[in-house]
């Protein structure tokens, strides 16, 4: 019997029981920041989350947002993907990535893009290896508090 799930978070509960996995990913962030933001980009920004429940007990977290641009047209941005470090390499990562892949399809988007932090070569390994993702740019940014 399959004992995984994946459910969207909707409530502030929810939201704030994904915390302690996404935290894992954004160790900036506090509960109050994370939960700012969340709510800002779900509002502004039509950001959805989702949970894959194991067991009943949340391993891996994904945020996205569709978009539009000229570069990449009607595309989904993966804005936060992570999975439990005590739980990594069972498949949960692959499992959310495909169910993003799966939701842009239904919805009529093209694609699906991403970035990943330079040091996270395990990370770089899984989406091209295991998930086919090539290298399309580079991301640059600048901070404008300095």
């Amino acid at each position: 019997m399959d004992t995984l799930t994946i459910t969207e978070l909707y409530t502030e509960k929810e939201i704030i029981e994904a915390f302690p996995i996404m935290r894992q990913l954004r160790t900036h962030l506090d509960e109050k920041e994370y939960m700012e933001l969340v709510s800002e980009a779900r509002e502004k920004d039509m950001y959805r989350m989702f949970a894959l429940y194991d067991q009943g007990d949340i391993v891996a977290v994904i945020g996205f947002k569709p978009m539009i641009t000229l570069y990449y047209g009607r595309f989904v941005w993966v804005c936060d993907l992570v999975t439990d470090t005590q739980r990594r390499s069972k498949g949960y990562g692959e499992k959310l990535l495909s169910f993003v892949h799966d939701w842009a399809v239904e919805h009529n988007y093209e694609s699906v893009a991403l970035s990943s932090g330079l040091q996270r070569h395990d990370a770089h390994r899984f989406y091209e290896e295991k998930m086919k993702y090539g290298k399309a740019s580079y991301v640059f940014k600048r901070s404008l508090n300095e």
